[in-house]
């Protein structure tokens, strides 16, 4: 995956946060023949990215972010199945609500049209949203989450709120989302059509 920004030394980075389970590090290449392009990929349990020489540190850092984010959303592309998504869900359990928030079933569903997600923690059922398939890992994992924290707090109170604090990327995720609903709403407004 390559991208051109408006850098052979190499630079360690500790991993991106949302991408732990994926890497265990990532590898800044610098190349004097690369001027334009940033390109990364994966490598065993490390990230490699490549970047121009003359690239400022500060340059360096937002484009490690950028890559860490387009490699992880490609491979969100790659559909996680319902057993996949059950297992990330007790994962997350397990890492913020000590495993007290615990699924009977955990899948997507084509029908969710306005929400990205849903729980019916009588049945101890969560629900995703296709549209969140090849969206960042951490976005997918706020949802579910947020809908694990149903199974524990049902209702949007002062309680659940706290439960959701536990993961570190809540607000980053909300604004991801909140994204995605404006940009929807621009492309169905009068005199938005691209052609």
């Amino acid at each position: 995956m390559s991208v051109e920004p408006s850098p052979s030394v190499s630079g360690e980075h500790p991993p991106h946060p949302s991408r732990r389970s994926r890497t265990s590090a990532v590898e800044v290449r610098r190349s004097a023949r690369r001027r334009r392009t940033v390109s990364a990929y994966r490598e065993g349990d490390r990230t490699i990215v490549l970047i121009p020489a003359r690239m400022s540190e500060a340059e360096e850092q937002r484009w490690v972010g950028v890559m860490l984010d387009k490699l992880a959303a490609q491979e969100s592309r790659r559909n996680l199945g319902d057993g996949e998504l059950a297992e990330r869900a007790e994962r997350l359990s397990a890492q913020y609500f000590e495993g007290r928030a615990r699924p009977a079933s955990v899948r997507w569903v084509t029908n969710q049209n306005t929400r990205w997600g849903s729980c019916t923690p009588a049945e101890g059922s969560i629900r995703l949203s296709h549209r969140l398939q090849g969206m960042p890992e951490y976005v997918v994992d706020y949802v579910l989450v947020h809908e694990l924290a149903h199974l524990l707090v049902p209702g949007h109170g002062p309680g659940f709120w706290r439960l959701l604090e536990a993961y570190p990327r809540t607000e980053r995720a909300r604004g991801y989302l909140e994204g995605v609903v404006a940009a929807d709403r621009l492309r169905h407004l009068p005199g938005t059509d691209s052609e």
